[in-house]
C-alpha cells in the first residue's frame, strides 16, 4: 500500500496534470529491487522532473525585480541624498555657534531652502544632460526616462538654480561678507564642472575629488562664515577640521553610487573611480576613507582642533561606519545588492554630521 502511495506522488503533479513515469529508468520488471530502493528511485526521478519544469514555468528575472511606480519615484526624488544640503550648513552653523555664540535662525533656513534648491539643480541637471551621452539609457529612475522629456527636466533644473542662486546671494548680502559670496559661488562651479557641458569632470574621473571640495570646505566655510553677524568670524582649525570631515562622508555618497553602473559608464566612456579600479580595489578605498574619517577624527581631537564631545558621539556612530564597510566589501560584486551601498553612506553622513552638531553645541553650551 505504502508503495503504491509513493508511485501515485510520483505520478501526480502539484498542478493536478499527469506525469510520465519512465520505464527505461525503472522497469517495473525488475522484481528483485528492494521496495525501499523502488520508493526512493521513484521520488528522485519525481523531484528531477518537478525541478526541470519549475524552471520553465517560472517568470523572468526582469518581471519580479521590476520596480513599482511609487519605487521609481522614490528614487528618482532622491530624498536622502537631500542630506548634503542639510549637514553642511548644520555643521557649519554649529562651529559658528561655539566660536561665537551667534545663531540666526532666519539665515539658517534662507539657506537651507537655497541649497536644496541648488541640490535639486544638480540632480535634474545631471540627469539630463547624462541623457545626451547615452549613460542613463538603462537607469530607470533617471528623471528624464520617467518624464520622457529631456528639454523639461533641463528647464526645471535651471529654474531651480536660479531660485537657488537667488537665495544664497541675499544670505551673504545679510552676512556682509564677501568670502561667503565667493565660496558659495565656488562650490557652485564645482557642481557645474563637474557634470555639465562642456566640462563633464565626472567623465574624467574628477567627480570625488569636486564633491569633497564643494561640501566639505567651501559650503561648510561658507554656511560658518554666514552667521558671522556682522563681525568677521576667524577660520580656526575646528571649522577646517569639521568640514573636511563632512567632505569626506559626502564623498563617500557619490563613490559608491557608481558600484552598479560600472558597465553602463564604460560603454559610454565615463571613467569613473571604479571604472578605473574595479569593484573589489573600490571597495577597499571605501575601508580606506571610513578608516581615515574616524583616524581623523581621532587626530583632530587629540590635536585639540575638534571638541572632545565631537569626538566621543562620533565615535558612537562607529557601527553604522562598520556596517559600510561590510557590506561593500561583501557586495561590491552583486551588482543589484550594491546599489544599496550609497543609502548606507547616507546614513554615516547623517548619523556622523549629527555627531559633530551636538558635540559642538554641548561645547558650546558647557
Amino acid at each position: 500500500m505504502a508503495l503504491a502511495i509513493e508511485l501515485a506522488l510520483y505520478c501526480t503533479r502539484t498542478s493536478g496534470k499527469r506525469l510520465q513515469c519512465s520505464s527505461r529508468a525503472f522497469p517495473v520488471t525488475n522484481v528483485s529491487a528492494s521496495r525501499k530502493a523502488r520508493v526512493a528511485f521513484c521520488f528522485q526521478e519525481a523531484n528531477l522532473s518537478l525541478l526541470t519544469e519549475s524552471r520553465e514555468e517560472s517568470p523572468p528575472t526582469e518581471s519580479i525585480q521590476e520596480l513599482s511606480d511609487l519605487q521609481l519615484l522614490w528614487r528618482a526624488v532622491k530624498l536622502p541624498i537631500y542630506s548634503v544640503a542639510l549637514i553642511p550648513l548644520s555643521v557649519g552653523s554649529a562651529t559658528a555657534f561655539l566660536e561665537s555664540g551667534a545663531f540666526d535662525g532666519g539665515q539658517y533656513s534662507l539657506l537651507l531652502v537655497s541649497s536644496v534648491l541648488v541640490i535639486t539643480w544638480l540632480n535634474l541637471s545631471n540627469d539630463a544632460f547624462d541623457a545626451d551621452t547615452g549613460v542613463d539609457k538603462n537607469k530607470k529612475e533617471s528623471v528624464v526616462n520617467i518624464t520622457g522629456s529631456q528639454r523639461g527636466v533641463l528647464l526645471a533644473s535651471v529654474a531651480c538654480l536660479a531660485f537657488g542662486c537667488a537665495g544664497l546671494l541675499r544670505a551673504a548680502l545679510v552676512a556682509s561678507d564677501i568670502r561667503v559670496a565667493s565660496l558659495l559661488a565656488a562650490a557652485i562651479s564645482c557642481g557645474y564642472i563637474y557634470q555639465c557641458p562642456p566640462f563633464r569632470l565626472s567623465y574624467k574621473g574628477l567627480g570625488e575629488p569636486l564633491c569633497f571640495l564643494a561640501f566639505g570646505p567651501f559650503a561648510t566655510t561658507a554656511f560658518y562664515l554666514s552667521q558671522s553677524h556682522k563681525a568677521i568670524l576667524p577660520l580656526t582649525p575646528t571649522l577646517w577640521g569639521a568640514s573636511a570631515l563632512v567632505g569626506i562622508t559626502t564623498t563617500l555618497i557619490l563613490l559608491c553610487s557608481h558600484f552598479h553602473q560600472i558597465e553602463d559608464d564604460k560603454a559610454v566612456g565615463k571613467i569613473s573611480p571604479l571604472v578605473r579600479l574595479g569593484t573589489e580595489n573600490g571597495s577597499k578605498v571605501v575601508t580606506f576613507l571610513v578608516t581615515g574619517l574616524y583616524t581623523g577624527l581621532c587626530a583632530l581631537a587629540a590635536l585639540k582642533a575638534l571638541p572632545l564631545p565631537c569626538a566621543a558621539l562620533c565615535l558612537l556612530t562607529l557601527p553604522v561606519g562598520k556596517m559600510v564597510v561590510d557590506f561593500v566589501s561583501s557586495n561590491h560584486h552583486d551588482k543589484k545588492k550594491i546599489f544599496l551601498a550609497k543609502y548606507f553612506c547616507v546614513r554615516l553622513h547623517i548619523a556622523f554630521g549629527s555627531a559633530l552638531v551636538l558635540g559642538m553645541l554641548l561645547r558650546a553650551w558647557r
